[in-house]
């Protein structure tokens, strides 16, 4: 919270501004917004005491009269109506172009702010808001205004670019004035022709687009340039060649938007490192205006639903709040969803590993005896390991009728790494328990798995149908399975992505909560059930990771890889299941 005082005093002084509107607002609660949106206030509110500062408003309400006058919406339910700025938007566009300083190197007052990060949730229209900005900028600044919309794909960099695009042509007046072709945007139109002044063929300004995959060529000597969803780069390659494209310029523009995402390490991280100390006086970035709608708590959106504006700003005005509602009721029962919108719509990283399971949800006590399966057909998934994790072998059994899941499963770990083992796993109690066999040595060799499977054929007639398994150190695995059993019981390689892992992953977890698989009460399932978490890509897909870099999750490994099989070869081994 700001100083009521001074503020109520600016507030007299320019009763015109926007931002300091907002600002009153945000500070008397009317408007909800998180702790790191205060902290911008405040280095904002401090201009205002400094000298070398000058506060003028023009420049900012010219931009906002054109986009209010000349842009409108393009997309359902909007589409057509007039682009009406929210509040929060027009005190952006003021804080950016209203503070500024006198450039000693230039002669003349310019623009304080010549980057912006704006950090906010999904479906608040981000996109859409910056390209009215570039649009805007394009025919309210200076002749030969150059700008360059850029993503890590083209696909998103041409969402940006699309935006602005539409909005001209909405707009009969900007229309007549300008001209599109496959390279960009260009002023001049050739039915209507000017010879002279901005809007005329003699303005060599234009837009374009480029994503990270293209290098950034086309960016030399631009005005304006802007990158959307940048939590997908993985570093700064892309990034900088634009930013160094404006280094000619007297007042450069450079934009990055986003939510956050699921790249570990990537360039956002980094980004939001730096931007959370300057926004804690901690690092020196004048010239970087950040606004980052967060949440100040995970616990604060399952107990408070006032509190989602914090990171959803525009919610009940563009985002609806029964979508938001839905999503996070989705959330609690759902792990996938619960990482996508933490992220997505809070704002809340999830790289990494992000919880799977709770424990209620994991234990199942039932067991059963293998005698029961004599003779049935198996699928069996394998998550193989040479030395440093557990090898694991899980065969996924059905009774004809039920929908119950029956694991089977076997473990191997090397003596070398029970005896250095990090993690609280009590190996020995499994293998006295029967589901762990302690090899000699430093390493399992896969064939031994193999083995295992051709034994309980020998003991109860076990026949495997499909065997799911990752490539890496199969090979043992391989040419023992296929000695055994013959080239009609197929291994099946599954690849160990989100493309491929995400379906079966997600079944899995359904019928963990509803109570479908049966394990045997092992506790080496448990355990490794416990230990998983997941990694969610840009597409909302998940596959199984490490919640703990000590901890294992091979079990769990094979279980996914079972249901992967099962998944592809369904209505085949439900007719075996029937047939017995």
């Amino acid at each position: 919270m700001t100083n009521s005082k001074n503020l109520s005093d600016l507030r007299e002084l320019h009763p015109d501004s926007w931002l300091l509107e907002y600002i009153e607002k945000c500070n008397t609660g009317e408007i909800i917004v998180g702790k790191e949106i205060f902290q911008e206030f405040d280095i904002l509110l401090a201009h205002f005491e400094d000298d070398s500062v000058h506060f003028e408003t023009a420049d900012a309400h010219k931009r906002i009269k054109f986009i209010e006058t000349h842009c409108k919406h393009y997309e359902a339910p909007f589409a057509g109506k007039p682009f009406i700025l929210t509040l929060r938007q027009k005190a952006f566009v003021e804080a950016l172009y209203s503070f500024k300083i006198f450039d000693d190197e230039i002669g003349r007052w310019v623009r304080l702010y010549q980057e912006a990060l704006l950090l906010v949730g999904r479906k608040c229209g981000k996109t859409p808001f910056v390209a009215a900005m570039m649009l805007a900028e394009w025919f309210c600044g200076e002749l030969g205004t150059k700008e360059l919309c850029s993503s890590n794909d083209y696909e998103q960099a041409d969402l940006m670019f699309q935006a602005i695009n539409a909005m001209r042509e909405e707009s009969p007046t900007l229309e007549r004035v300008t001209r599109k072709n496959v390279k960009g945007l260009f002023f001049g139109n050739p039915r209507k022709v000017k010879r002279k002044g901005k809007f005329s063929y003699q303005n060599k300004g234009n837009i374009r687009k480029i994503s990270a995959k293209t290098g950034a060529k086309e960016g030399k000597n631009i005005k304006v340039g802007a990158v959307d969803e940048a939590h997908e780069l993985k570093d700064n390659s892309s990034v900088m060649p634009i930013r160094q494209a404006l280094s000619t310029q007297d007042e450069p523009l450079y934009f990055e938007i986003t939510t956050e995402g699921f790249t570990d390490s990537g360039y956002l991280d980094d980004r939001l490192k730096d931007a959370r100390q300057v926004l804690k006086g901690e690092l020196l970035r004048p010239r970087w205006l950040i606004f980052l709608y967060t949440q100040d708590s995970e616990t604060e959106i399952w107990q408070d639903e006032r509190t989602w504006a914090k990171s959803n700003p525009d919610i009940g005005t563009i985002k609806k709040w029964s979508f938001l509602r839905q999503m996070v009721e989705e959330a609690k029962t759902n792990s996938a969803t619960r990482a996508f919108v933490l992220a997505k719509d809070f704002n809340i990283k999830q790289a990494g590993g992000a919880a799977w399971l709770q424990d209620p949800e994991i234990i199942n006590t039932a067991t059963f005896d293998l005698e029961e399966f004599r003779g049935a057909y198996y699928i069996a998934g394998n998550d193989f390991a040479e030395t440093t994790d557990l090898c694991a072998s899980k065969l996924l059994l059905m009774k004809p009728g039920e929908k119950t899941i029956y694991f089977w499963s076997h473990y191997w770990i090397p003596e070398e790494k029970l005896k250095n083992s990090p993690d609280d796993a009590n190996y020995e109690q499994w293998a006295r328990d029967g589901y762990l066999t302690i090899v000699p040595g430093s390493s399992v060799d896969s064939s031994l798995v193999a083995d295992w499977q051709w034994s309980l054929y020998q003991d109860f007639g076990l026949i495997p149908y499909k065997s799911g398994y990752d490539n890496r150190f199969a090979k043992d695995y391989l040419r023992k399975y296929e000695e055994y059993f013959g080239k009609d019981s197929e291994a099946v390689n599954i690849p160990q992505d989100a493309k491929c892992l995400n379906n079966p992953m997600r079944r899995l977890e359904s019928d963990l909560r509803h109570k479908l698989v049966n394990y045997n009460n092992r506790y080496g399932d448990f355990w490794c059930f416990r230990n998983t978490g997941i990694k969610t890509d840009n597409a909302e897909r998940i596959q199984p990771c490490k919640l703990k870099t000590t901890h294992r999750i091979d079990g769990t490994a094979a279980a996914v890889d079972c249901y992967a099989a099962f998944e592809w070869y369904k209505s085949e081994f439900l007719t075996l299941v029937g047939s017995r």
